[in-house]
């Protein structure tokens, strides 16, 4: 019976890529802006929607203009946690994501943008990233570097805030923010399987479409999302100090 239903969801979310997919292509070939997350939002709360991801919320997103949302990462179904939420915000995530089967290339319909770990392409990465904030776009930035299976939150990469001190940013917003989950298959966060269904992260050695189909399988997750109080980058000295503020802020959401 799982399994008729993980076939009926499957069928289900490659309908919602046919249908989204074309026109979203067309829309990127003219235009970059605003009007470009229109359907990448309407895919992503289908997305939660099939898959039966439901979203506590605490909290507001600031939309007011330019920000950068800080939080952890739990798994690759964050993504469509926090886009169901934050319309118009692209992801920054690790180069090796722009090559996952179908995953990278729905990811650049979403404009996200890719950094490198390596000093040869590190250069490329950052200017790219340099390029979306000049333009004004909002960035959703997961500062650990890898994803956990919720219990923790991993030190913040301090590299990643140094961007965030150019002259013409000096104002920024960022908005930290934490995942935690809640229930997994119908009951509470119990065992490590329990968080194992939703999350995907780096002590594991299960394929993303084994745990996709997985949890395609059981009856969804709950998660809740909690944005805290905005920072300014121009009230920190530097950008460690910045990045462990934005750390000790989503850590705490964690304890609650």
């Amino acid at each position: 019976m799982r399994t008729a239903i993980a076939c009926l969801k499957f069928l289900a979310f490659t309908l919602l890529c046919v249908a989204i997919v074309p026109p979203q292509s067309a829309i990127l070939f003219f235009t970059k802006g605003k009007k470009s997350y229109a359907l990448t939002y309407i895919w992503h709360r289908w997305v939660c929607k099939i898959f039966r991801i439901k979203i506590n919320l605490s909290g507001s997103p600031d939309k007011s203009g330019q920000i950068i949302y800080i939080g952890n990462h739990i798994s690759y179904l964050d993504i469509p946690v926090i886009a169901s939420i934050l319309q118009y915000a692209s992801f920054v995530a690790k180069e090796d994501v722009e090559d996952w089967p179908v995953f990278g290339f729905l990811s650049k319909l979403q404009q996200t943008a890719f950094i490198s770990r390596s000093k040869e392409n590190a250069a490329k990465g950052k200017q790219a990233l340099e390029t979306m904030l000049d333009d004004g776009k909002s960035l959703i930035i997961f500062p650990e570097g890898t994803s956990t299976d919720g219990r923790e939150v991993l030190p913040f990469k301090s590299s990643l805030f140094a961007i965030f001190f150019k002259d013409n940013l000096k104002d920024i917003k960022l908005q930290p923010f934490t995942l935690s989950m809640v229930s997994a298959n119908g009951h509470e966060i119990r065992t490590q399987d329990d968080r194992d269904l939703y999350a995907w992260h780096l002590n594991m050695d299960t394929s993303l479409a084994k745990h996709l189909w997985d949890f395609a399988k059981s009856t969804g997750a709950e998660i809740n999302l909690t944005f805290h109080p905005p920072l300014l980058a121009s009230d920190f000295n530097d950008r460690k100090t910045l990045a462990k503020a934005c750390h000790e802020t989503v850590s705490k959401g964690l304890e609650k």
